[in-house]
């Protein structure tokens, strides 16, 4: 598939180092978000649209079943996909408009990896899609989403400008 032009980068991108340093910002941010403090995760972004989250689940992530919730399935998965997207928006933090998820197997536990990737899209509604994958290489999930532009800059984050007042990683 054709990729669309890249728009203008953000003023931010473009005075401070450009794509890398916006991918380590979004990192940054990722590190930030109080809800990941509940979570054994971490984000790389490993290129333009593409971003990686490894995960470890445990018992304090079952259902009554013994196996992971699919609250777990969904935030992987979710945020996967939104990063991937967000790597081609410099200036706008993006906002999930609709995910769907696929159930292929339980994860009873240990080390999960989210793969998203971005798939169509830019000015204003991007698509993206996820993949869990387990310590095996087992796909265990998927996920399709729409994220949206929203009115929130990303400079105006702190765990996203955090990543400017320091040197890249």
């Amino acid at each position: 598939m054709p990729r669309e032009p890249a728009p203008q980068a953000g003023a931010a991108a473009e005075t401070l180092g450009g794509a890398r340093l916006h991918w380590r910002a979004l990192e940054s941010l990722y590190d930030s978000a109080p809800v990941n403090r509940l979570f054994d995760s971490t984000l790389a972004i490993l290129d333009e649209g593409r971003a990686c989250i490894t995960f470890t689940v445990t018992e304090s992530c079952f259902h009554a079943a013994g196996a992971a919730h699919g609250t777990i399935y969904f935030k992987m998965l979710d945020d996967a996909a939104f990063y991937a997207a967000n790597t081609l928006v410099t200036d706008r933090f993006l906002l999930t408009t609709a995910f769907n998820l696929h159930f292929a197997r339980p994860i009873r536990s240990g080390r999960i990896r989210a793969e998203g990737r971005w798939i169509s899209g830019r000015r204003r509604v991007l698509v993206a899609e996820s993949r869990l994958v387990d310590d095996s290489g087992e796909e265990v999930g998927r996920g399709t989403g729409t994220f949206m532009r929203s009115h929130i800059a990303l400079s105006g984050l702190a765990g996203y400008a955090r990543a400017f007042a320091r040197p890249e990683r």
